[in-house]
């Protein structure tokens, strides 16, 4: 794929938020938010987007239990079988344009996701679970409301530590929304021993995997190949979710000897700043000169375009840019 190309599928598929009107004070927030983040540059801090959040102790819980797996650390086994070939041939075919538009924005994050899987000693190869959940989009969001580039529902992102409300929906944010799903998937694999079970769960829901197990496995847990036997009694998009993952995965991993042509996206990159509660995102756009797209495209987890009231907010800005972000924000404005 040439680069002219790549880049109309990516502008087409990364749509962006509108800002609502937000209307408020709070002068005293401001000034502290503006001193935090000049100690920061002063400093020569950098604040990891990790570092803005702290996770529940029932997460750090699930990460405890996960490490004690064994089999974590193990590949992911990538079988191949007439419903495996069935969607490598799709993907290589019909929908060969699209799946290269797939391959292209997987620069975006994976450097990222699989730093974290490495961490967990999870199967490198769950990046692809993103592939097929959104196709690496943060604004993905299903006729069920499942949302982001993981697709959680809000149940389960905030039960995961994940914050959802009127001004920030984290399911959105690529690095929150992965830690999440990462920690929900090892908690997966925990109960069921395997990797695909724990996949068919992800979509469908544990209490449904649950079921076609007692069902048509006698409960039995702890082997790849049960997937395979209960298959048909799974939801019609659980038993295409396995293979789309195990082809998806094939084919990316031998891209350039298959012929698939594309160029990879930047890497999701930025430098943080603590802004005062009310900051307008196009209030920081103007002051850089640069779209305000490209600020919500880096903060696509502010879902009215500011920054959550009540206090500071670490606000992504683009690399390079934190010291005049600071300069910006001394006489910025709230949205009006």
């Amino acid at each position: 794929m040439d680069s002219m190309k790549t880049n109309r599928w990516l502008r087409a598929a990364e749509r962006t938020l509108q800002p609502e009107k937000l209307a408020g004070g709070h002068r005293l927030l401001r000034v502290l938010a503006l001193i935090s983040s000049v100690v920061f540059l002063i400093l020569g801090l950098t604040l990891g987007s990790d570092d803005a959040f702290t996770n529940d102790a029932g997460e750090a819980t699930l990460e405890a239990q996960a490490e004690s797996t064994a089999s974590l650390g193990l590949p992911l086994p990538t079988e191949v079988n007439e419903r495996v070939e069935y969607w490598m041939e799709r993907f290589s075919t019909d929908e060969r344009i699209a799946f290269e538009g797939l391959l292209a924005r997987e620069g975006l994050y994976a450097e990222m996701i699989r730093t974290k899987l490495a961490e967990r000693e999870m199967p490198e190869e769950l990046i692809y679970l993103a592939m097929i959940e959104s196709g690496f989009t943060t604004d993905a969001r299903s006729p069920v409301a499942a949302t982001g580039m993981w697709q959680f529902m809000s149940g389960t992102a905030r039960a995961y530590g994940l914050r959802v409300d009127a001004y920030v929906d984290e399911r959105r944010d690529p690095i929150r929304a992965t830690d999440a799903a990462l920690a929900y998937l090892a908690r997966l694999h925990e109960r069921y021993g395997s990797w695909y079970l724990a996949a068919a769960a992800y979509n469908a829901g544990p209490s449904r995997v649950s079921r076609a197990l007692r069902r048509h496995a006698s409960a039995r847990e702890g082997d790849e190949a049960l997937y395979w036997e209960i298959i048909d009694h799974l939801p019609r998009e659980t038993a295409n979710y396995v293979p789309r993952l195990l082809a998806a995965t094939r084919l990316a991993q031998s891209a350039a000897a298959r012929g698939f042509e594309f160029e990879l996206a930047s890497p999701y990159a930025f430098d943080v700043v603590w802004a005062p509660g009310g900051t307008a995102l196009a209030t920081v756009a103007e002051g850089l000169h640069i779209d305000v797209a490209e600020v919500r495209r880096l903060n696509p987890h502010l879902i009215r375009g500011v920054t959550p009231p009540g206090g500071a907010f670490a606000l992504r800005v683009p690399v390079g840019s934190a010291s005049a972000v600071v300069a910006v924000l001394g006489p910025a404005r709230r949205a009006d």
